[in-house]
């Protein structure tokens, strides 16, 4: 199975993306609610929170796990890849969010460390959304400027957007918000014209609406669900032993919750675009990576 993890509901609009993507492939969904949100944590809690989600999943029989908080992907993901994986669990793997956008920034593969000649050819100026944490981290402007020097990165933190989404805020009062951000981030860019947005983190498409409609129509908004669902198909077409197929009489998708499971149903709701049936699994400090595999008739799920 395919683990997804996130800290809270965001993580459903990447679930829904691959899921549209990978429609024969089987997901598990954790989202870390009962300590979200990652954003305003210290890098040490998000590293330690992050190990031990992907352990659950690990632990649920996923044997590929794709980070789908851009917090925990941001501040975590390049130290659990380099420390902690390859001493606890060599042969699995996790991915995160954040690859597939730079690749698509940047038009250069992850696999890059350094530019090349190439990536001179790779300019524009590339404004980004995203939690404080997010953007104190610097993951997106280093990995950019790694492989495109010539790009440009304006970043614009947004306090409280996250919460003030999973609280039901009115639109109006979340599209002033948006706007606010927007006008910040210009001013940051001295005025100067964008080239493209990057909502960096997966809540934010539920209120993508409210950026076009603060931004100027020539600025596109990266899709990272979609760049996220099919990066992962590419990845499965060339490393095929962490594909997980439906078999006949499994379920296709089981979600798990570190909170009550009344407090996220609505939200999955919103984030997902259906209800989706959330099982609470405890905390997520727990020693996961002794639990059994999870069979079919364990899986609290819908089918989609």
């Amino acid at each position: 199975m395919i683990g997804v993890f996130d800290s809270g509901s965001g993580g459903l609009s990447v679930l829904r993306a691959l899921v549209e993507e990978l429609p024969e492939q089987r997901f598990v969904y954790l989202g870390d609610h009962g300590n979200a949100p990652y954003g305003q944590r210290s890098a040490d809690e998000i590293y330690g929170l992050t190990c031990a989600g992907v352990a659950r999943l690990f632990g649920l029989g996923c044997s590929l796990v794709i980070l789908a908080c851009n917090t925990a992907a941001a501040v975590a993901l390049r130290r659990l890849q380099q420390t902690w994986l390859p001493a606890r669990f060599p042969e699995h793997r996790v991915l995160g969010v954040l690859v597939p956008v730079v690749e698509s920034v940047t038009q250069v593969s992850w696999d890059v460390k350094t530019a090349s000649p190439a990536a001179g050819k790779t300019t524009g100026r590339v404004g980004i959304f995203a939690t404080p944490r997010t953007v104190e981290s610097g993951a997106y402007p280093r990995e950019i400027g790694l492989r495109a020097p010539s790009v440009e990165v304006f970043q614009q933190a947004c306090p409280d957007l996250v919460q003030r989404i999973e609280a039901g805020a009115t639109a109006e009062s979340l599209a002033d918000q948006v706007a606010a951000e927007v006008r910040a981030l210009q001013a940051r860019a001295a005025g100067g014209r964008l080239d493209q947005v990057i909502l960096g983190c997966t809540h934010y498409p539920l209120v993508e609406s409210a950026f076009r409609a603060a931004l100027p129509p020539e600025v596109a908004i990266l899709s990272q669900p979609k760049l996220v669902a099919e990066s992962l198909a590419d990845y499965l077409r060339r490393h095929p032993r962490h594909r997980a197929p439906k078999a006949r009489g499994q379920t296709r998708i089981a979600a798990f919750s570190t909170a009550e499971v009344k407090t996220v149903r609505d939200l999955g709701r919103r984030f997902f675009g259906e209800t989706l049936a959330f099982c609470q699994i405890g905390e997520t400090s727990a020693p996961a990576e002794r639990r059994p595999a999870l069979g079919a008739a364990q899986a609290p799920t819908t089918q989609v």
